[in-house]
């Protein structure tokens, strides 16, 4: 396989109207990566994984796995895959093995060892059956389904919902065994621990649109500090309140006594420029994933109305 990836999307657009759909989405995951696809709800993470799935015939663009047509050459690819959609679909009246040892049946896995090792690794009673399982069990039946047959390429949709820390943890090693041993794998999520604990890269979708694509570590490298600043007097701080605003500097107020101030890069100049106030206490703290996230895109980047 070339550097062009394992799973590409170009162009993708499938337009539901009033905005809502994806909109010449590109992207291209290559082998052994994991690619985060990190935007919130209705930002279009589901539609674009359909388009992956082959379950949608896209308006413009096209989706390839394996330099093949996700849609046009579907049946061709599935068998190479593992999916996991957001809202795991096993009929109510079967048990969790039965399901499972139904899917194995169709994917000819006559080796149910990897199957069972999944069960005990995320504790799953797969006896009971589905229509009295929790949201967070169901979902540990689709990973146990989409992991099992050891696939090339997995795709993961919001893969830990429901699931406690615990889990959640045990699922970032799952990932990262998998890429050790070669898998690809594409992870839409909101989680942005998750993401940034399991990915190479993130791409960030916002209504619909892909806006940028970064390297986990350049976005930890271009990380800001933010600085929370004890004063001894609500009228000390207030007079480096409005010293700040003469800057254009944005204070956050936490206290009578306390702001939180985000620093540039000259860390220097920030801690110089506090020599003329009086401070009683400075702590600091990296810039989370999801603070530059809503950073970059401004506070409104849910895409509110749009389609998955």
């Amino acid at each position: 396989m070339t550097r062009s990836g394992i799973v590409t999307a170009r162009g993708l657009t499938k337009d539901y109207g009033q905005g809502r759909g994806i909109f010449d989405v590109s992207f291209a995951v290559e082998e052994g990566e994991v690619l985060g696809f990190l935007g919130s709800n209705g930002a279009g993470k589901t539609v674009t994984m359909r388009h992956l799935m082959g379950f949608v015939r896209p308006q413009a663009g096209v989706a390839r796995i394996f330099g093949l047509d996700c849609f046009a050459e579907q049946a061709a690819i599935q068998g190479r895959l593992g999916y996991l959609p957001g809202e795991t679909a096993v009929p109510e009246d079967m048990t969790g093995i039965a399901f499972l040892e139904y899917m194995a049946r169709l994917r000819r896995l006559r080796d149910h060892t990897r199957m069972h090792e999944l069960i005990e690794r995320f504790e799953l009673d797969p006896k009971a059956r589905v229509r009295r399982m929790s949201k967070g069990t169901r979902q540990k039946v689709g990973l146990v389904c989409a992991f099992m047959g050891r696939p090339d390429v997995l795709l993961l949709d919001e893969p830990t919902s429901g699931f406690d820390p615990l889990m959640q943890g045990r699922f970032v090693e799952l990932v990262r065994q998998e890429r050790d041993r070669g898998a690809t794998v594409f992870l839409s999520s909101h989680i942005f621990e998750e993401v940034e604990r399991t990915c190479d890269r993130v791409a960030f979708i916002r209504a619909g649109r892909l806006v940028s694509t970064e390297r986990m570590g350049d976005v930890r490298a271009s990380r800001r500090h933010a600085f929370r600043v004890t004063f001894p007097s609500a009228d000390e701080r207030a007079r480096y309140q409005r010293a700040c605003t003469l800057r254009g500097v944005k204070v956050h107020v936490l206290s009578e006594h306390d702001v939180e101030v985000w620093a540039g890069a000259d860390v220097d100049a920030f801690v110089k420029e506090l020599a003329g106030f009086r401070v009683e206490g400075l702590a600091s703290r990296e810039q989370t994933l999801e603070e530059m996230f809503l950073h970059f895109y401004g506070k409104d980047a849910a895409g509110e109305g749009d389609v998955g």
